[in-house]
């Protein structure tokens, strides 16, 4: 499985653009094809260092990766606003395996 992260810093960091980022973001679900997991957030520390909004996508594998990265739901819609309202962002791409905690 690869989980690919993306953390943003918005222009407008207050809390309905916070919220209005973090429902462009799932938005997705039901209508990327690819995902098998997807989780997104707003910050509650407010550090210097904190960005804003985060999302969590799941998919199977490198190539559904690629797949999502041209999806035209997640370029049109979600990536298309992203971009007009974020100052910066960062993101990782890894595979992961979970580890049982039951004992």
């Amino acid at each position: 499985m690869i989980k690919h992260i993306v953390l943003f810093k918005l222009r407008d960091n207050s809390p309905e653009a916070c919220a209005k980022a973090r429902d462009t973001l799932l938005s997705m679900e039901g209508k990327v094809p690819m995902l098998r997991g997807l989780h997104a957030g707003v910050d509650r520390l407010h550090s210097a260092r904190s960005y804003d909004v985060v999302v969590e996508v799941l998919l199977d594998d490198m190539d559904a990766l690629d797949a999502y990265q041209n999806d035209p739901y997640h370029c049109d819609v979600v990536k298309d606003y992203m971009h007009r309202v974020v100052e910066t962002s960062v993101s990782m791409d890894y595979e992961y395996a979970e580890v049982s905690t039951n004992g």
